[in-house]
């Protein structure tokens, strides 16, 4: 409750303005009190803050009726974005989605979508979740929801998302335009949880070779990945790679808990510390399972956070070779903290170093989030995706691995097998096809013309083997070419082996998911064929 100290008031206005001051603040909850005086006959504010000060004036005091949650919102946006890149402001309204990234569920029909001319195409119905046996099929289109029209020009993921998902128990109304059916089809489902994986695939490569990639570091990560080794041991798996490209991160612990069944007992896997923040180490405590297995680690520029803290300590103890490219480059902890209008920040608290003490977080200036996010390009511009030599860390510090062996933070982990990028077969007209997404949208569309053909093959080998003997370029250029995309024969016959290989992944992923995409596209990529060389 608010303190007021006391006074004549001098006039009846400033009596009135008072009480409006008083009400609004009683109105809004604010946590923190404010006291309100008069000295030398002015009405004097002293609030905790200047925000809070100005927010309740203009909400209690403005000549116009204004959306204060939409103020406020953009507000507290804006003076997150002058701290570090990762401290962020979530909106209430984007807060279910942003946490159900990394939650262990989250409540929704159970599709995989694909959004092309402005239509909802479901590429899979997801097995048992709520749509399997209501008759929704793979290529379905959907085009009504609850008895509206649900096409057009502001159909994206986000309200695709906000409109699909939503409270367990509750139901929704599909219509759906199916290919080879004149009328529209319509089907209710009841919403239900739906499991967010974190391992993509696990299955063995040749030499006994166990191949396990991770997508994020979530809620149950830990539980599907010991799962997934688990399993790939009993199906003869002698060593291990464990792929985090394009892994951005996630929950620290996740990773903390992953790395400890490598690792033998007193071993440290990370530590952290911030100016609020004590002092916090972690260390393995000797239950690891498989404490002596071979293992590669696999990473990139995309790699980050937590994917950072597990190969950063199996890189400083010695436990793992890590191969690849420079990991992004984030040694920064944050911690979630929620308001009571349902919005929250995450704000970073502390540091996180590796085992050997070397905090890998790339350098950045507070508010400058542009430039922080174009470091990507300015890699590429410099060639260090192509070649070691052109890496630049901004710590020249040595650190040593628990074997006395150097490497150096500031900037990512560096990997102890460097592999560049692979231009043998690119061309500008392969590359322009990839980057707008041509490649994806073909082989979607060529999956929905044969579904039926397609799904009579039950595994990724006997379907490649089919696609191989079928002809579908020809088709493929006539598609790029109606997006824009004019042939060049000389660049289309340089870049055919990665055509083929991409588009026929594509479309094994349509038809039989990751499970048969992930053994056929890692089969010939660059940097996983250098850790099954590793280990030959």
């Amino acid at each position: 409750m608010n303190k007021i100290t006391k006074y004549l008031f001098p006039t009846l206005s400033i009596v009135m303005l008072l009480v409006g001051i008083l009400i609004g603040n009683a109105v809004s909850n604010r946590a923190n009190a404010q006291r309100i005086m008069i000295q030398n006959g002015r009405l004097m504010v002293e609030p905790s803050s200047k925000v809070d000060n100005l927010l309740n004036l203009i909400r209690n005091a403005y000549v116009d009726s204004l959306d204060m949650d939409s103020i406020e919102d953009k507000v507290m946006t804006d003076l997150v974005k002058e701290l570090d890149p990762h401290s962020a402001y979530i909106p209430k309204k984007d807060l279910d989605l942003v946490n159900s990234e990394l939650a262990g569920s989250f409540s929704g029909i159970g599709v995989q979508f694909t959004i092309q001319n402005d239509t909802v195409h479901v590429v899979a119905v997801i097995s048992g979740g709520p749509a399997q046996g209501t008759g929704l099929l793979a290529g379905d289109k959907i085009i009504e929801v609850d008895d509206s029209t649900f096409v057009g020009k502001g159909i994206n993921n986000e309200r695709v998302m906000h409109t699909l998902r939503g409270t367990k128990g509750t139901k929704v109304k599909i219509g759906v335009n199916r290919s080879g059916v004149a009328e529209t089809l319509y089907y209710t489902i009841t919403r239900g949880d739906i499991p967010v994986k974190s391992v993509d695939a696990a299955f063995i490569m040749k030499n006994n070779v166990g191949f396990v990639r991770v997508n994020k570091f979530g809620e149950s990560t830990y539980n599907e990945f010991i799962g997934a080794l688990a399993q790939l041991r009993k199906e003869g798996a002698t060593r291990y790679i464990v792929d985090l490209r394009e892994n951005t991160g996630g929950y620290m612990e996740q990773a903390i808990r992953m790395a400890n069944e490598f690792l033998e007992r007193g071993d440290l896997i990370v530590y952290s510390q911030g100016r609020a923040y004590p002092k916090y180490e972690a260390r393995a405590n000797g239950t690891g399972r498989f404490k002596d297995v071979p293992l590669v680690v696999l990473i990139d520029n995309f790699s980050a956070s937590a994917s950072e803290i597990f190969a950063g300590a199996m890189q400083d103890n010695d436990r793992a070779t890590i191969i690849g490219r420079r990991s992004f480059g984030k040694g920064l902890v944050q911690q979630q903290m929620p308001f009571e209008d349902g919005s929250a920040v995450r704000l970073t608290v502390a540091r996180y170093y590796t085992p050997s003490g070397r905090c890998i977080q790339k350098p950045y200036q507070l508010g400058e989030q542009e430039e922080y996010d174009n470091d990507f390009y300015e890699r590429l511009i410099s060639g260090e995706l192509y070649s070691a030599d052109s890496i630049h860390l901004s710590d020249t510090t040595t650190y040593l691995t628990k074997k006395g062996r150097i490497v150096r933070g500031g900037g990512g982990i560096m990997p102890d097998i460097f592999v560049g990028r692979d231009t043998t077969y690119n061309t500008p007209w392969y590359n322009r096809c990839v980057n707008l997404a041509y490649t994806y949208q073909f082989a979607y569309r060529y999956t929905d013309t044969h579904r039926r053909e397609l799904s009579r093959y039950n595994d990724w080998t006997t379907l490649e083997q089919h696609l191989l003997k079928t002809n579908w370029l020809p088709e493929f250029i006539e598609f790029a070419k109606s997006k824009g995309i004019e042939p060049n024969d000389a660049q289309i016959a340089k870049s055919k082996p990665l055509l083929i290989r991409l588009i026929n992944a594509y479309i094994v992923r349509d038809i039989l998911g990751d499970e048969g995409f992930f053994p056929l596209f890692e089969r010939d990529d660059d940097i996983t064929r250098k850790a099954l060389e590793f280990y030959e």
